[in-house]
């Protein structure tokens, strides 16, 4: 199984970027998805998850700004980030918990991480 994230990159304060990730292998079901975030010097911290029936969360500092959602018949979340503060800035990571057969639990599995930086 591998996540492969992209959409990142240079933007403005105010402005908007959709980040993408794509799950592919040996895939049966996929649960929950999600976003995470490292800016340099602090921990990694959950921006937004999605669950496989839609139900969603959203870290507080992204409410109102910040869109998670997917499409499960092609194996995608999204992350559409409007009104961008440069605290924004960070390495953004996408996050999926996979079940690859009908027998076994599920694993988590991390994509690539993609920098998306806001700053004038």
């Amino acid at each position: 199984v591998q996540l492969q994230a992209s959409g990142g990159g240079l933007v403005q304060p105010g402005g908007s970027l959709r980040l993408s990730c794509a799950a592919s292998g040996s895939i049966f079901r996929i649960n929950t998805m999600g976003w995470y975030r490292q800016a340099p010097g602090k921990q990694r911290e959950l921006v937004a998850a999605i669950t496989s029936d839609g139900s969603t969360n959203l870290a507080d500092s992204v409410k109102n700004r910040f869109t998670i959602s997917r499409d499960n018949a092609k194996n995608l979340v999204y992350l559409q980030m409007n009104s961008l503060k440069p605290e924004d800035t960070a390495v953004y990571y996408c996050n999926a918990n996979i079940k690859e057969h009908l027998w076994g639990p599920p694993d988590d599995y991390w994509g690539q991480g993609t920098q998306v930086t806001v700053s004038s």
